[in-house]
Parts: C-alpha cells; sequence; structure tokens
C-alpha cells in the first residue's frame, strides 16, 4: 500500500510539475483572450466530432471481446471509454485510462485479465496501423505542396515498426524466438502476466476478418478525429484548409502512440500481474 501511495503521489507531483512548466512558458493572458475569442459553432462542433465516435469504438471493442467469448453490453463499454478518457487525463503513467479499462473489465469477468487486455492493447496496435493508412494519405496529399522528405522517413520507420510487432504478435514462427525469453522473464517475475498477455492477443489469428473490418472502422474514426483538431483551430481563428491537418494529424497521432508504448508496457504489467496472481488457497 505504501508503494501505491508513493508512485501515486510521484505520478501527481511529475505531472503538477509538468503543468507548471507549461503555464509558466505559455503567455496565459494571450491564451486567455483567444479562447475568449474562440468561435464557439466550431468549439462545440469539434466537440461533438470527438465525441461521436466514442459509440462505434465501444461498439469495435465489443467485437473483439465477443471474439474470445467475453459478453458485455455497449452501455457499459462506451461509459468504460468515457470514464477512461477522464483517468487518462487527470492520472496519466502508472494510472491511465487502458488501465482502467483493463481492470474495471477484469472485475466483470474474472479469469479472463489476459483475454481483456489483449483486446484493449491489440484496438492500440490496429489504432497504430490504422495512422499509419492515413499517414499515407497525408503523404499523398503533401506530394507537390510540402516537403515531404522528413515525413518519408517518419512513416517508414513505423512501418517497419508495425510489420515487426504484427509478426511478433501473430505468427506461429515467432513463438521459437519468443521463448528465448522465458528465462529474462521469470527472472523478471513477470512471465505469467507476458504469457497471458501474448496469449490473449495472438489468439485473434484465427479471426483474420474480424481484424481486417476492425481496422477499416478504425481507419474512418482516425479520419473524423482528424476533423476534429481541423475544427478546433478554425475555432481559434487558424484558418488553413483541412487538408493541412490530414497531412500533420497522422504524424501527431503516430507520436503520441510512440510516447506511450513504454506507459502502456507498464500499464499492462501491472494490470495483469493483478488480473493473474492466484488467490488464497492456490498452489
Amino acid at each position: 500500500m505504501n508503494k501505491r501511495l508513493l508512485r501515486l503521489v510521484g505520478t501527481l507531483t511529475v505531472t503538477g510539475l509538468a503543468t507548471a512548466y507549461l503555464v509558466w512558458k505559455v503567455n496565459v493572458h494571450e491564451t486567455i483572450d483567444i479562447l475568449r475569442d474562440a468561435h464557439l459553432g466550431y468549439f462545440l462542433g469539434s466537440v461533438a466530432v470527438m465525441l461521436l465516435p466514442v459509440v462505434p469504438m465501444a461498439w469495435r471493442w465489443q467485437l473483439l471481446l465477443a471474439a474470445r467469448g467475453i459478453a458485455d453490453r455497449l452501455m457499459w463499454l462506451t461509459r468504460a471509454y468515457l470514464t477512461s478518457y477522464a483517468a487518462g487525463q487527470i492520472l496519466p503513467t502508472a494510472i491511465g485510462g487502458d488501465a482502467m479499462r483493463i481492470f474495471e473489465t477484469s472485475r466483470r469477468h474474472p479469469g479472463r485479465g489476459g483475454d481483456i487486455a489483449g483486446s484493449v492493447l491489440l484496438e492500440r496496435a490496429l489504432g497504430g496501423a490504422a495512422t499509419l493508412g492515413l499517414a499515407a494519405v497525408g503523404f499523398a496529399l503533401a506530394l507537390g505542396r510540402y516537403d515531404v522528405g522528413a515525413y518519408l522517413w517518419i512513416e517508414a520507420f513505423f512501418v517497419v515498426g508495425t510489420i515487426v510487432l504484427g509478426v511478433a504478435l501473430f505468427s506461429r514462427w515467432a513463438r521459437k524466438p519468443l521463448a528465448w525469453s522465458v528465462p529474462l522473464l521469470r527472472f523478471l517475475r513477470i512471465e505469467r502476466p507476458m504469457r497471458a498477455l501474448y496469449e490473449g492477443i495472438h489468439a485473434y489469428r484465427n479471426h483474420a476478418w474480424l481484424l481486417i473490418g476492425v481496422f477499416a472502422l478504425t481507419f474512418v474514426l482516425q479520419a473524423v478525429r482528424v476533423l476534429a483538431i481541423w475544427l478546433a483551430a478554425r475555432s481559434a481563428g487558424v484558418d488553413l484548409s483541412p487538408r493541412v491537418f490530414y497531412v500533420m494529424g497522422p504524424l501527431l497521432f503516430l507520436v503520441t502512440l510512440a510516447i506511450s508504448v513504454p506507459g502502456g508496457l507498464i500499464l499492462a504489467w501491472e494490470g495483469l500481474r493483478g488480473a493473474v496472481r492466484p488467490g488464497p488457497g492456490h498452489a
């Protein structure tokens, strides 16, 4: 308990310091003036565009859970998405939105922590792949208008990383090389949660059409989210074409995803350790 309290205090301290630094660097008066003059219609449109995809996202998660034999109501999964957004903003790092979803859903379905965590992290992986597809669209829109040299290298880096991750998670051939990591995982005392997580994701290799459908839905949702950024910019008086945001938006999503990977692994590890820990009376 003391360790958890210490970690929570440390997390809030770092978050507070980061927030204080941003407030110090930003011209607060100018920011307030911009917000005061913001176009309410564009702002409300941005909020609506961000909220509307939540139900399709919850349905996407429901399909992934159902493929593993876990049935849950769309209304509750939508509620879980909304509360996870709040948790992700208020309690980042060790207590994030995805960890909250895994924890709450695991309590509703005891003994299925590995499959639930696998569904959540698979969502993230498919989101990254869909963002790469959207980035390719942005690249095509940028041709002839912007310098795309750096853009191409960044996207190539993420494409290679996605391919490697896909092979590691879904290829039966990759199971033997991955087995070499078992002694290290046992030494670190994380073999059981990592094995549960891997098996929870690997099982989806038998649901190829589901993955294709979820990828297509995610691609559309990502495209809609770019419009939310454009509307927010218009509300603040930034008069640029949506083309600019479709060029830069996917890059922003990819950078955000890359930054969140270490924290996501920590969240999965901590959540799964609790989900697969044997109760009293078990060996």
